[in-house]
């Protein structure tokens, strides 16, 4: 009997002593370093880890689907960033909509919540594009289903609450998101995201420039704007040359005549998009008057001569596509230029798109988002800048939204943010920030008023871009 106890016992401790072994195995296995838990993320690579005071840096590759219906049919590399401050921190999820940024930077729900920060490289901008590139893979649930595979890759690593964010056409992605996915984030912030539920109807935007800003300044950017076609003959001259000296084609939009065109009548919009109303002081008073080079560098440094060289749209390739087949685009006019002076008007998408690739619009797709957010919106807030033009059309919430927000910031352009609003609203924005990221005190949910960004403002990190893209790109 005292054996088999003996035996027993010794067993016991035997089985014990594996398990503990077992454990401690695995708990070495375990990666704790955030990198080497990121990269044991199947899929995931490094590129580069970069720097930053206060955080860690990475920029790397993560393998997706090129069709989230059929993953077997392709992946492609897609590049995200990850600005890492604490496993037990909320993350804020950006994309612009475009490329990725490779410089640490932080948005300003990061520095609101003081969190991590994933950004995403939106699919078919280089070098996060298939090849062949098959551009009947680029819309919006195929993009929405790469930020939900992103996010269900990084959940177990940071397992906090997590916000998206966007500014502009990143604005609408962290939208659409929502829309397919509305169960993945606990809060939305979109930033001056345009809205164009029906394409072909766009006389929000032409009452916008009847009263935008003031009338001295609106009659002094159309008097420029209208110069630079009457002096269309010797500008012209002069682009052809600058086109020359760079190395410029005009293939993909048609010629130069056409190019030039688009430039000019880009210039009005891409004033207010960009500027605030002190601006007006840098347009020329008197466009009549002034100087062939003075109307050219108004207009060049407003529009931009490369915006519509083929060199100047192949970077912008996949946003045209979209607008063409699935977002839309804005059309506008110009009541105080004769028409004769006008040959082309507002160009559609497809004249800025290779004729190779084919593009059929889908009218029904923004209706749909539209419908959603009117009906469905949870924990979702909307910022535009009241001097904005593509907050003319813009989102709006219906009966069935909840906890939702849209607010305007008076004066400012499409860089409006959180910290441009009007206090009262400024102070709800940022608590309801900090309630869905998990981290509002106990005093901000007694008192929104005591809202405040929980990380100090860096200059480095938190540079405020006017979310910068050429005009006519949200």
């Amino acid at each position: 009997m005292r054996k088999a106890l003996r035996w027993l016992l010794a067993l016991t401790v035997f089985i014990g002593t594996l398990s503990t072994a077992g454990a401690a195995t695995a708990a070495q296995s375990e990666p704790t370093d955030i990198k080497d838990r990121l990269l044991s993320i199947p899929g995931m690579s490094l590129i580069q880890e970069k720097p930053y005071t206060g955080y860690r840096y990475f920029v790397l590759n993560y393998t997706q689907p090129i069709d989230h219906r059929h993953p077997d049919r392709g992946t492609f590399q897609q590049r995200i960033t990850v600005l890492h401050k604490d496993t037990s921190r909320p993350t804020v999820f950006y994309t612009s909509g475009y490329n990725v940024s490779t410089t640490p930077s932080r948005r300003e729900p990061t520095q609101i919540v003081d969190g991590n920060q994933v950004s995403l490289e939106y699919r078919f901008f280089t070098p996060s594009r298939p090849a062949p590139a098959d551009w009947s893979k680029l819309d919006i649930w195929q993009a929405a289903s790469d930020q939900h595979r992103v996010y269900e890759a990084l959940k177990p690593v940071y397992s906090a609450n997590w916000l998206a964010t966007g500014g502009s056409k990143g604005g609408m992605t962290a939208t659409y998101y929502e829309r397919f996915y509305p169960r993945d984030m606990d809060g939305v912030v979109a930033y001056v995201a345009p809205n164009d539920v029906v394409n072909n109807e766009d006389s929000a935007y032409d009452r916008f420039f009847a009263r935008v800003g003031t009338k001295e300044c609106r009659d002094r950017l159309n008097a420029v704007q209208r110069e630079a076609l009457v002096r269309r003959e010797p500008l012209e001259r002069k682009y052809a040359q600058y086109a020359a000296d760079n190395g410029y084609t005009f293939d993909t939009v048609g010629g130069l005549d056409k190019a030039y065109e688009a430039v000019v009548l880009d210039y009005v919009w891409g004033f207010w998009q960009y500027s605030l109303l002190k601006d007006c002081d840098t347009v020329p008073a008197n466009a009549a008057t002034a100087s062939d080079d003075e109307i050219w560098n108004s207009v060049d440094t407003i529009s931009g001569f490369s915006a519509y060289t083929d060199q100047g749209l192949e970077t912008y390739t996949p946003y045209y596509y979209q607008a063409g087949t699935q977002l839309g685009a804005p059309t506008i006019h110009f009541p105080y230029i004769e028409r004769k002076l006008i040959r082309y008007g507002y160009q559609p998408p497809r004249n800025f798109v290779p004729r190779s690739v084919p593009m059929r619009f889908q009218p029904r797709t923004m209706r749909d988002v539209d419908s959603w957010v009117r009906h469905h919106a949870t924990h979702m807030l909307f910022v535009y800048g009241q001097n904005d033009p593509w907050g003319s059309e813009r989102f709006r919430l219906g009966a069935g939204a909840r906890d939702s927000y849209v607010f305007t910031a008076p004066g400012l352009n499409h860089g409006a943010n959180v910290a441009g609003l009007v206090p009262d609203q400024k102070a709800l924005a940022t608590a309801r920030i900090l309630e869905w990221a998990g981290v509002a005190s106990q005093a901000v949910r007694a008192n929104p008023s005591a809202a405040a960004p929980l990380a100090r403002y860096d200059a480095k990190l938190d540079a405020r871009d006017v979310w910068r893209e050429p005009a006519l790109r949200p």
